[in-house]
């Protein structure tokens, strides 16, 4: 991981995380990484790092996240974002296999329908789940069937789609384990449950340190609990789930604007050719990880 000096953690009562939401037994120890909120927790046990801000800190940075536009990529961004999804997507299809009927795919943390709107261009019969109720009113008006709130209320029936994507949503969850059993209980046999998340345990994360974005609760809206390959797969071994591919990719060592032009440029430019080599070895700070319900 990132630092390997670390120290038993005094946890006050109103810290978001009082133990791992891994379902980890180990004492959570404090971690070298400071942050505006105090410094990062870890479990000895996974390697899970955590926030150590509390629960109303927590839920005004998730706010953010409530607007009609949601995480709709920006104009310029819309032919990458596309691509990127359909990949993605088009991978889960080919895990499932020949289907007789449009395979059915819910989108956990949907915003506003973007991602609904490249699965149901693809075949998929589409529904989504959204907390921010602006959002899933924009999703909604579109004429998705977007349920607006948490996964554990829509109350979906037992073994109701093929796959389900969790993009860029468990490292907002205090309560990832929940998350991935609920997801479970409503994925068919056979399913597939795709996350997408920043990885902790990269090289991006071992430059940049504090400096990473996706270390920054306000900057990212929410994000408390930073996972890794590792600490992936012992989620999905204690939700039941079984893994069937992780990858990473892309390495960054500057953000524009924490280093002289010239210097971040250069930087950029061995960020693109460590690009290969960072997706080889499994050190990207974008891990995809695609689960399969086996029972």
């Amino acid at each position: 991981m990132i630092d390997r000096h670390f120290i038993s953690a005094q946890i006050p009562q109103d810290q978001l995380f009082q133990r791992c939401p891994l379902g980890c037994k180990a004492e959570l120890q404090i971690s070298a990484i400071n942050l505006a909120e105090g410094p990062l927790l870890r479990c000895p046990s996974c390697e899970q790092l955590l926030s150590s801000c509390t629960y109303e800190q927590h839920q005004r940075a998730l706010s953010m996240w409530d607007t009609p536009n949601g995480t709709q990529p920006i104009r310029r961004s819309v032919s990458r974002y596309r691509h990127v999804i359909e990949r993605r997507l088009r991978h889960a299809l080919k895990l499932l296999g020949p289907r007789s009927t449009p395979p059915r795919l819910l989108d956990v943390g949907c915003s506003s329908g973007s991602l609904l709107e490249v699965a149901s261009n693809l075949g998929f019969s589409v529904a989504g789940v959204e907390k921010a109720s602006k959002a899933a009113q924009t999703a909604q008006l579109a004429g998705f069937e977007v349920f607006a709130g948490l996964l554990n209320e829509a109350c979906f029936p037992d073994m109701a789609f093929d796959v389900i994507t969790l993009f860029e949503v468990v490292e907002h969850v205090s309560d990832p384990l929940d998350l991935l059993i609920e997801c479970r209980r409503i994925l068919k046999p056979a399913g597939i449950l795709v996350i997408n998340t920043p990885n902790a345990d990269s090289w991006t994360a071992r430059f940049m340190r504090e400096r990473w974005e996706n270390f920054n609760l306000t900057i990212k809206g929410g994000h408390v609990s930073f996972f890794s390959p590792s600490s992936i797969r012992v989620l999905a071994r204690a939700s039941g789930l079984a893994v069937v591919r992780i990858e990473t990719r892309n390495v960054c060592f500057y953000e524009k604007g924490q280093c002289h032009p010239v210097g971040y440029r250069i930087a950029k430019i061995a960020a693109e050719l460590l690009a290969l080599p960072t997706r080889l070895v499994g050190q990207g700070h974008d891990l995809l990880v695609f689960l399969r319900r086996v029972k």
